[in-house]
């Protein structure tokens, strides 16, 4: 039987994507859990990837795909997943056709038997979004999770018309604003951002990203407090469920914020915030700083390493 809350949510959706496809579409979406070449992935550039493409599906496996979405997101975080897939449609344009770009290009695979005993797993990625969920014991591992923009900003006469990313941009700027001038010194690693943002679209994150920049435990009340809010943020793309056991997780370790690049709006920027087990990357450094990358990161818990690890410790006992 499945879990209740997220978890049963999760399987119930999964399981119906699944009953929707047939033939070769289902041996697409449905992969071995043991296939960790496709399962550990993250790719959110326009690439080949594992899985069934949604411009192949019709109306009711397409629905079910983005249903299974919606069980990972929160609505906010819905919304702007759906703002990103539109984009496709946006930049297509910009770039004068030239790519073929379509709002359609989004895979969907299933890793395992969703609501068996065995772990589980299922990912929705395209270009600029890669959701990863993974379900062991009844418990979600909720890593990573990618939202990229391109265009980051559509504008109009001086005012914004779209621009899903905005929060993330805009409370990391707020957190270097609360800073003492010390802080953000010691905050700003760089004078130059990077090309992408340091994790890329490498399997595992693999070891802190140096240099660390500022320790939250230095920050007065208004800059940890603003640092707070940043990473609720990011936290808060998940389901209530979730993100409250991600915060309560996270809540007594020490975090260090680094922004990379120029502090002033409008140039090509970076920032990371990162803990015990945390890593939260975002860069603006291309187009001229109107193409924006995010990510939330677990680097021991990625690609549902901590339920897998409690899963195998709990089967031996």
């Amino acid at each position: 039987m499945a879990a209740d809350g997220v978890p049963g949510e999760m399987s119930e959706a999964a399981g119906a994507l699944l009953a929707a496809l047939g033939g070769e579409q289902r041996s697409l979406a449905s992969r071995p859990f043991a296939d960790d070449a496709a399962r550990r992935w993250i790719e959110y550039r326009p690439r080949a990837r594992p899985g069934v493409c949604l411009a192949d599906l019709d109306r009711t496996a397409r629905k079910a795909a983005h249903r299974l979405l919606a069980t990972a997101l929160s609505p906010p975080a819905y919304a702007q997943a759906m703002a990103i897939v539109a984009l496709e449609e946006v930049l297509d344009r910009r770039e004068g056709w030239a790519r073929g770009r379509h709002s359609g290009d989004y895979w969907v695979a299933v890793f395992g038997e969703p609501g068996r005993d065995g772990p589980w797993g299922w990912r929705f990625e395209g270009h600029h979004i890669s959701v990863t969920m993974t379900v062991a014991g009844g418990v979600v591992s909720p890593a990573p999770i990618f939202l990229g923009a391109n265009p980051h900003r559509v504008g109009y006469a001086g005012g914004t018309v779209l621009r899903p990313l905005a929060a993330e941009e805009d409370l990391a700027r707020a957190l270097l604003e609360a800073m003492s001038g010390a802080d953000r010194r010691a905050a700003v690693v760089a004078d130059l951002a990077p090309a992408d943002i340091h994790t890329a679209t490498r399997p595992f994150a693999g070891a802190p990203i140096e240099p660390r920049g500022v320790a939250a435990s230095r920050l007065g009340p208004g800059a940890r407090a603003a640092l707070d809010r940043l990473v609720t943020l990011y936290l808060d793309r998940l389901p209530a469920e979730l993100a409250g056991r991600e915060y309560a997780r996270i809540a007594s370790g020490e975090q260090w914020f680094a922004w990379e690049g120029p502090t002033s709006p409008g140039g090509r920027h970076y920032y990371r915030v990162q803990g015990e087990d945390l890593l939260i990357e975002y860069d603006n450094t291309t187009d001229d700083g109107n193409h924006s990358h995010t990510v939330l990161r677990r680097p021991h818990g990625d690609f549902g390493g901590d339920v897998l690890a409690a899963h195998r410790a709990t089967a031996h006992i």
